[in-house]
């Protein structure tokens, strides 16, 4: 958790200037979280309020995690092992896919 903090979320900016760099801190910050696995329950529930944190913080809304259905789900598990590696491409596209607009 140190390191998640201090390599991670002391560098994100207070205000983005636009959606895409919101949408790749969400997506690494999101992961990470998932990699780090810190709890016994609630991981997945965790780093979603959290996404939805940093969305809200820069005036958007809440992100629509509601639209992954069983194919969604796949490729979301897939780019949490993908991230597992620190390649977030793949959780950079699912967040994008969910992000308010």
């Amino acid at each position: 958790m140190k390191v998640f903090e201090d390599e991670i979320l002391v560098k994100l900016p207070d205000k983005y200037t636009g959606i895409e760099l919101l949408i790749k801190d969400i997506a690494t910050v999101h992961a990470e979280l998932l990699v780090i696995h810190p709890f016994r329950e609630g991981n997945g529930r965790t780093a979603r309020i959290l996404a939805n944190l940093m969305s809200r913080k820069q005036g958007y809304g809440a992100l629509q995690f509601d639209k992954i259905d069983k194919k969604g789900m796949d490729f979301y598990i897939a780019a949490v092992q993908k991230a597992s590696a620190k390649d977030y491409s793949l959780m950079i596209e699912l967040i994008g896919s969910v992000f308010p607009g």
